[in-house]
């Protein structure tokens, strides 16, 4: 039997006890009853003509958010995002950008990639500056000199050059060939452009180089400069006070720099007693000025490092300059000494310092062959292989068991000789 429902305008079927029964005994045993009803549903909606219910969902996620929230349950909300970020830098790392910069009056131009961005550049502004590292590059192809098989583009007549130095940083020295000067973007810091600079060949100073955060650019103008002024005085005042040292056969020296009018006053009885075994003095205020900042410090630590030398320190410390008084104590006199903060440069230069401070008391007894004194000093038969180190031992210990019965004999008559002015023993 069949009812028409007027409000919804849909059809439902109603079957009878006979043909529920009889449908239900005639399905298989492997289908449920849920399944065939599910089944006459769809013939009779079929057969009527009517249209499909509706999803349950309003809306459907799409096909690339279907695994969304599982990778945000498995990775974590954090790690997930960091992924997608990585995964969206790699594809925006994968498409190459072209800057066209400039091109000659019959339209000739090389393509400079760097970092993924493709410039394309006049090659006569390039080699109009020729003590750059990029006017010699193509200078040498130009001219087809020997060493221009060393300047070859890749498969795509591209010329990679400038590696490790970012696109932005690289298109400001660009502007060095064309104009003369260079603006530093906000992107590029002055250090990265000063070793950018470095690498290409191209000056850094204030008048090539145009930045707007003048602490950062002049800090790096003082690097260079202290660099240039440290290596003045390490030719001058610091390099002949390690060769004074090398005359004494040291290969370390503790140089403390005094000002030009510091006046140094020891008592020749009472010297002050100093850190350092061998300490070398040297005046002179523009050194001592320099050392003051940290930062010039820095510098110098690493031009030394630079020159080969090690154990390298730098700082400030107190040095004695004259005597202040004497104090006695005991009949002991004391004497208190003036110190002032004077700049200190510590250094070595030798080459197996682990084995000067290396003992080896196994070291067995080697004849000198290179000094017949010596030779004929130690002319001692040397010790069989044969006897082994647990012999030795054996013997060593039987010596120092003798000498710890002799001396604990010694001491016991001694106790004996004064044994009269030993307490009375105590009253029972």
């Amino acid at each position: 039997y069949f009812l028409f429902l007027g409000s919804s305008g849909r059809k439902s079927c109603l079957h009878s006890s006979n043909v529920a029964s009889s449908s239900s005994s005639s399905a298989s045993p492997s289908e449920s009853p849920s399944r065939g009803s599910a089944n006459n549903t769809d013939q009779i909606r079929s057969a009527a003509g009517t249209p499909p219910l509706p999803p349950a969902l309003k809306q459907t996620a799409p096909k690339k958010d279907q695994y969304r929230s599982q990778r945000s349950m498995s990775l974590g909300s954090a790690t997930h995002e960091s992924l997608m970020a990585a995964v969206a830098s790699s594809s925006s790392r994968n498409t190459i950008h072209t800057v066209d910069i400039s091109r000659s009056e019959t339209g000739e131009k090389v393509v400079l990639l760097v970092e993924n961005t493709r410039f394309l550049v006049d090659p006569n502004v390039l080699t109009g500056k020729p003590d750059t590292m990029l006017g010699r590059m193509f200078s040498v192809r130009s001219q087809s000199h020997e060493g221009a098989e060393l300047v070859r583009p890749n498969e795509h007549n591209e010329y990679e050059v400038a590696e490790g130095i970012s696109a932005p940083c690289f298109q400001a020295i660009l502007e060095y060939y064309h104009t003369g000067k260079m603006s530093c973007p906000p992107s590029v810091s002055a250090s990265e452009l000063r070793e950018a600079c470095d690498y290409l060949l191209v000056p850094f100073n204030f008048q090539t180089v145009h930045c707007q955060n003048l602490s950062s650019f002049l800090h790096e103008l003082s690097n260079e400069g202290a660099k240039q002024q440290f290596t003045e005085f390490l030719e001058e005042i610091i390099l002949p006070q390690m060769v004074a040292s090398t005359e004494h056969g040291d290969r370390e020296c503790h140089i403390v720099v005094l000002l030009d009018d510091d006046v140094v006053d020891w008592d020749e009885h009472y010297p002050p007693q100093m850190g350092e075994e061998t300490t070398q003095v040297v005046y002179s205020t523009q050194l001592s000025r320099f050392f003051k900042y940290a930062e010039n410090r820095d510098v110098a630590k690493q031009v030394l490092k630079e020159r080969g030398l090690k154990k390298i320190r730098l700082g400030m410390e107190g040095y004695p300059t004259h005597k202040e008084k004497i104090k006695r104590r005991f009949n002991k006199a004391e004497v208190i000494y003036n110190y002032v903060q004077r700049p200190f440069v510590h250094c070595s230069w030798e080459k197996e310092e682990a084995r000067s401070r290396h003992v080896d008391f196994a070291c067995p007894i080697v004849k000198s062959k290179s000094n017949p004194s010596l030779a004929s000093a130690a002319s001692d038969p040397l010790p069989q292989s044969g006897m082994s180190v647990r012999h030795f031992a054996i013997c060593l210990f039987c010596f120092v068991s003798v000498i710890f019965n002799i001396c604990a004999e010694s001491n016991a008559f001694q106790y004996n000789q004064h044994a009269l002015h030993s307490p009375p023993l105590p009253k029972r």
